[in-house]
């Protein structure tokens, strides 16, 4: 699962890169009549073409994520369907790669869930492990897209299940540190988010 989610991560990151390109560099080029204001006309054309994408071919993909994730594991025993994975990649990566108002974090915890659920599926697990896949998942997903494997496996106990599952802890630390592994080889270790050097001056700051 961590492998599985991690390949996914990367070629999620990936995918919104190449949206980005196409939109901001191309649409420059098709939108130049309108100056700077072409970048109004982006985020639009985002909506139009991910709006039907997520109608008619995966419903399940629609919202955030996370709480499409906790809706399975509380509702469907943690069954999400195989295709939920590829359809949110390719409308998230559209809605981010033009423009939109969303981030990384949400699609992935989705995307890597979906990933973990269908192995689970495949191999027919009891319910139980469906559960912890998801989790896995999860974990990788977060893992991968932000360099954090503490952070995933955190986010997938506290704000996915609520609650720390110690029998099936090792796992999804496993499949998060993987998940890492992978990202890092790929696309380097450089963090998510670089923090500039900070310095206090007065304790007014305080």
């Amino acid at each position: 699962v961590g492998l599985l989610a991690g390949l996914g991560a990367v070629g999620f990151r990936w995918m919104v890169r190449g949206f980005g390109w196409l939109f901001f560099n191309r649409g420059a080029v098709l939108f130049d009549f309108l100056g700077d204001y072409y970048v109004i006309i982006l985020p639009v054309l985002g909506g139009l073409l991910l709006g039907p994408l997520i109608y008619f071919l995966a419903r399940e993909a629609r919202g955030e994520g996370p709480p499409e994730v906790m809706e399975a594991l509380a509702v469907k025993g943690g069954r999400i369907r195989q295709r939920v994975a590829l359809f949110k990649a390719l409308a998230s990566s559209i809605c981010i790669g033009s423009g939109g108002s969303v981030g990384r974090e949400g699609p992935i915890v989705q995307i890597g869930a979906s990933v973990g659920s269908t192995l689970a599926q495949r191999f027919r697990l009891p319910e139980d492990w469906i559960r912890t896949f998801v989790l896995c998942g999860a974990a990788a997903g977060i893992s991968a897209t932000f360099n954090a494997p503490i952070g995933g496996v955190l986010f997938a106990l506290e704000v996915l299940e609520r609650r720390f599952v110690g029998r099936h802890f090792g796992f999804i630390v496993i499949s998060s540190v993987t998940a890492d592994l992978i990202a890092r080889g790929l696309l380097g270790a450089d963090p998510s988010f670089i923090i500039p050097q900070l310095s206090m001056t007065s304790y007014w700051e305080v």
